[in-house]
């Protein structure tokens, strides 16, 4: 096995386009569903919405049950089989979707592929960490996160139009293009070989495995930190729509215009502007401590313009889009830098239940923001904002306390010294 380095201007790392390649084709398929599941699902089976909603949620709940089982699997076999394999779980879910129309079948199929799904993320950060060390973590997370997007509405665009010409047909043609997606994205990351470092017998402590991930005070309150950002990061898909229709009395059309701008930032810029905060020498804490005050600062302007909720359209929705694009900032800066900090402060023998408990607070957070959000709107439309500026402020000054409890390494941005082999 050969080690390859890229002679480009831009230092890469070996098999890297490989990989972006099948995130990109990943996320185009997801692109196909996400935005619109419900009415995705309905029509490929034909159950009913309610149905179809009180499925996806409870076996989205007993999805988590994936995460620790995953991790586990990451550090006994290494992230990119674990991978592939949810490749497969995946892909064989929506190649069955079309045939699922009575509830017991369509209850197996989405429990399976939730299974997959939940579990997906965090093997993903893992396999991050197998890839890159230093600077390219972080250059990776953008680059992911940036792909991610592009994906979606790349997705989201060419399902519009093979449900437009193909009506119900065309739902059941998206199913099967998104597995065909995860069979290439599986495809690209066989050629994909990540050197995993052999564990030094200092690094699996006494108690090991998921005792030990909760033993570490550090690591479990960065967890919590992240918890509070991702109820940030839930306010977009979630409280936007029904804070502009309810309190703001806007028009529908800015929740999608808000979405599509979010978008196209995370896209186009993601990669730029974690470059730009990298270049500047800042340690992730303090970045990512960054990125939560400009979430503070954005839901900060969400309060006064509701409390002054302009009658004019062209000054609402002016003003909806500047927090927006302050809101997205925010997201630019604080994710590259927050999803490398947690890949760097997992034990390399332990990274992959260390990062399953990581992303439980992704999946806590989008399971309470929804039931969270509304029962604050009906209090008051500006309370939730203020919920989320408290828990961004104290995420901020949180992150930044743990500086000294976690590694060093994780902390500063070390040079690159990635490895990727490829066969």
């Amino acid at each position: 096995m050969r080690t390859f380095r890229s002679r480009t201007r831009t230092p890469r790392i070996a098999g890297e386009r490989r990989m972006l390649v099948a995130m990109a084709v990943d996320a185009t398929g997801s692109g196909m569903y996400v935005p619109f599941s419900l009415v995705f699902f309905h029509h490929v089976t034909g159950l009913p919405f309610a149905t179809v909603g009180l499925v996806l949620t409870v076996v989205g709940l007993l999805g988590l049950g994936a995460l620790p089982i995953a991790g586990a699997a990451v550090d006994r076999h290494g992230a990119r089989r674990v991978q592939l394999f949810l490749y497969g779980v995946r892909g064989a879910g929506f190649l069955l979707y079309p045939f699922a129309h009575a509830l017991p079948a369509f209850a197996g199929v989405a429990l399976a592929t939730a299974f997959g799904d939940r579990a997906f993320p965090a093997v993903q950060q893992s396999l991050l960490g197998e890839v890159a060390k230093g600077a390219d973590r972080d250059r990776l997370q953008a680059s992911s996160r940036a792909l991610r997007n592009g994906g979606l509405g790349a997705g989201s665009l060419l399902a519009s139009l093979v449900v437009g010409f193909g009506g119900d047909a065309g739902f059941t043609a998206a199913a099967w293009l998104n597995a065909a997606s995860f069979a290439l994205a599986a495809l690209l990351m066989r050629g994909v070989r990540a050197e995993r470092q052999t564990p030094v017998a200092d690094e699996i402590q006494q108690p090991a495995g998921y005792r030990q991930v909760f033993a570490d005070r550090p690591f479990l309150g960065l967890t919590a930190v992240n918890f509070l950002n991702a109820l940030g990061y839930s306010a977009l898909s979630v409280l936007f729509p029904l804070y502009i229709t309810t309190w703001l009395r806007g028009p529908q059309a800015l929740t999608g215009i808000a979405f599509t701008l979010n978008t196209v930032m995370c896209a186009a810029g993601g990669v730029a502007i974690a470059a730009r905060v990298r270049s500047r020498g800042a340690r992730r804490t303090r970045s990512a401590a960054l990125g939560s005050l400009l979430f503070a600062a954005a839901f900060a302007a969400q309060i006064v313009l509701g409390t002054v909720r302009p009658g004019s359209g062209i000054v609402l929705g002016g003003a909806l889009l500047a927090i927006v694009v302050l809101y997205t900032l925010g997201e630019l800066v604080h994710s590259p830098a927050a999803g490398a900090l947690s890949v760097s402060a997992a034990p390399e023998a332990l990274r992959g239940r260390y990062l399953a408990a990581y992303q439980l607070s992704w999946s806590l957070a989008a399971a309470v923001a929804p039931s969270l959000f509304t029962a604050l709107m009906t209090v008051d439309g500006r309370l939730p904002w203020g919920v989320l500026a408290g828990t961004s402020l104290v995420a901020a000054g949180v992150v930044v306390r743990l500086e000294r409890r976690l590694p060093g390494p994780a902390v500063a941005v070390a040079g690159r010294a990635a490895r990727i082999a490829v066969a």
